[in-house]
């Protein structure tokens, strides 16, 4: 979907354009669609973060001025703009995983790729990327790909399980997710909202606080 990889058929289009592999397009497209990697070290040049993030407008030819905007715009974006004097190999598995989102949001794309974003979070740090995305998601359109299903059924707005390259299912969410069937084909594990869901007979929640609100209101009834 980026460029990196050709496919073996068939194509990819954005908009109606097929894609195509030459370095002046693949310039321009990237700075309409480009991806946030699942490991951050394999997107991280530059030594200190400010650098790092300015390193894709500053090859675009950026003015410093509009550099220094954009780059401190993006990492107030991810809550990292205190790190931006900070050598990266200082930073943590997750605050490095921030500095490579704002990297993609100082560029000012319309879609964002990422790929497994909680992948070796732990749970605070998780709840945090997952309030990252939505804030993200207000004005761009992001795509993820993910086995994460608790994250995927939270966050997401329309789904595709995939399983051996085939697709197995589309659609809304909670449509999706309600198939156990095709969970099961896929080898992946049920969000666990729909567990309860399933198990106790409890509407289906698409986040814990409409689980715990529903439980307040039951409560005080």
């Amino acid at each position: 979907m980026i460029g990196i990889l050709k496919p073996d058929s068939g194509h990819i289009e954005y908009k109606g354009s097929v894609l195509k592999y030459d370095k002046k397009f693949l310039r321009e497209y990237r700075k309409k669609v480009n991806i946030v990697f699942q490991e951050p070290d394999k997107q991280l040049f530059y030594p200190n973060v400010f650098d790092d993030v300015a390193f894709s407008l500053r090859n675009m030819g950026v003015c410093e001025g509009e550099v220094k905007l954009r780059v401190k715009a993006a990492l107030n974006q991810v809550s990292a703009y205190d790190l931006k004097e900070k050598p990266i190999h200082f930073l943590s598995y997750g605050q490095k995983k921030r500095v490579a989102i704002a990297g993609v949001l100082a560029i000012d794309t319309d879609i964002i790729l990422m790929d497994e974003p909680t992948n070796g979070l732990d749970p605070h740090m998780t709840g945090e990327m997952k309030k990252i995305i939505k804030e993200i998601s207000k004005d761009k359109i992001i795509v993820i790909s993910s086995h994460d299903m608790d994250m995927i059924y939270e966050i997401c707005d329309y789904v595709y399980i995939l399983a051996k390259g085939e697709v197995l299912g589309e659609g809304k969410t909670q449509e999706v997710f309600s198939h156990r069937e095709l969970l099961d084909r896929a080898f992946l594990e049920r969000p666990w909202l729909v567990k309860i869901h399933e198990g106790l007979g409890l509407p289906l929640f698409k986040n814990e606080d409409q689980l715990f609100n529903y439980g307040e209101g039951r409560t005080k009834a």
